[in-house]
């Protein structure tokens, strides 16, 4: 849409106070808001029939869920933008909204302005998240164990070394060469990786190795 376009929203939460409050920040900003409703359900019917840019979707009502709200809207209309504004922040909720297909995710306690600029990002097909949940989602990928890592765990991280030079198809003399350690060491590392993976052979190894995305 181009900047000229008007925004055209609908406000998906159980509290009328705050659907109010909020019709009423976005409506200064020339913000339309076209329709609000108290469910989830009742959200999906509306996005349905108004089409409006982004749907502003609380997660926790009674009468139908905002997860499987966005959920269905997503799936049925996916030029339709959801932006989730609500006050849960644990990461369950987090992850759920977006596995779902919202593109953003606002607590309810940002500021007016940012909850503005969250709305014409979400508009605009860009992903937005507030400052505390983008932090959460950049930790939670920071964290996450490398899958190399997670493989084979009964290995030491020298017999995981070898066993990635296995797979990319190196004999002992040049694992030797590459880790600076002797042959007889990785004739060692060798014969030990066999017996914790119980495989006969080389190539055995090779096939395990490269299943769990070693020597790639």
């Amino acid at each position: 849409m181009s900047d000229t376009d008007e925004i055209r929203v609908i406000i998906a939460d159980d509290h009328p106070m705050f659907r109010q409050g909020l019709r009423a920040l976005l409506e200064a900003l020339e913000i339309q808001v076209v329709g609000e409703a108290e469910n989830g359900p009742a959200a999906v019917a509306l996005a349905h029939e108004l089409q409006p840019d982004v749907v502003v979707m609380d997660l926790h009502m009674p009468g139908g869920n905002g997860i499987e709200a966005t959920r269905t809207i997503t799936r049925t209309s996916p030029h339709l933008g959801v932006l989730v504004l609500t006050m849960f922040r644990d990461d369950d909720s987090v992850f759920a909204a977006m596995r779902a297909g919202a593109r953003g995710y606002l607590l309810k306690e940002s500021g007016a302005e940012e909850i503005a600029r969250a709305v014409k990002a979400v508009a605009a097909g860009e992903a937005i998240y507030g400052p505390e949940i983008a932090r959460r989602v950049l930790t939670y990928f920071l964290d996450m164990p490398d899958p190399k890592q997670a493989a084979f765990p009964e290995l030491t991280e020298r017999e995981r070394e070898v066993l990635e030079l296995i797979a990319q198809g190196r004999n002992n003399g040049e694992i030797a060469a590459t880790l600076f350690l002797s042959p007889k060491t990785i004739r060692n590392h060798v014969s030990n990786i066999f017996m914790k993976l119980h495989v006969a052979d080389r190539a055995q190894a090779i096939v395990l190795a490269r299943e769990a995305g070693l020597g790639l």
